[in-house]
């Protein structure tokens, strides 16, 4: 089961992105009441974070332990409200009081930077101080239950992912301005 306490709670992206997402949030909000431009490439990186929660959630982890189980108690706000708020926010509100922010095609590449940090210490982590045996394990997505080489493969599969929905929420959000 998927559970920590305390501080040790900041080893899951979804509690990273979520994080993420809070502090853009409130920057936003300051940038808004201030009359000024929302930072909406850091937007775009926030929603597409935890758009990327919610569908691992949907693809990956739901299936492997339930559903239920990835809903229950605050994970519900964590892998299934927040994110659709965040995605939807960043599709419907126009960022300007002005006019909509146009967004270039180039930034959703900059999405993959915070799962390609992530990855780097998710995957340094299980290098230097082993995979370890559950519960105990440094390997706590199972990503590497198959080996390197599908962990590697699932991580690509990560990547474009980010980058899929943040190409997504792009065209969304270019439809709906």
């Amino acid at each position: 089961e998927l559970l920590a306490d305390g501080i040790e709670n900041y080893k899951y992206f979804t509690v990273l992105s979520n994080e993420l997402c809070g502090i853009i949030s409130v920057v936003s909000l300051v940038c808004s009441l201030r009359g000024r431009r929302q930072p909406m490439l850091a937007k775009l990186m926030a929603a597409a974070a935890v758009g990327l929660t919610f569908l691992v959630i949907i693809g990956f982890l739901g299936p492997l332990y339930g559903l239920l189980k990835m809903y229950r108690s605050a994970n519900f706000f964590f892998h299934l409200i927040l994110p659709l708020t965040a995605m939807a926010e960043f599709v419907l509100c126009p960022g300007d009081a002005a006019e909509p922010v146009t967004i270039p095609f180039w930034w959703t590449f900059l999405t993959m930077i915070p799962v390609a940090v992530y990855g780097a210490f998710y995957l340094g982590n299980c290098l230097i101080n082993g995979i370890g045996e559950w519960p105990h394990t440094n390997d706590f997505y199972g990503f590497l239950n198959w080996g390197l080489p599908v962990g590697l493969v699932i991580f690509a599969g990560i990547m474009l992912a980010i980058w899929g929905i943040a190409c997504v929420l792009r065209a969304v959000r270019k439809k709906v301005q």
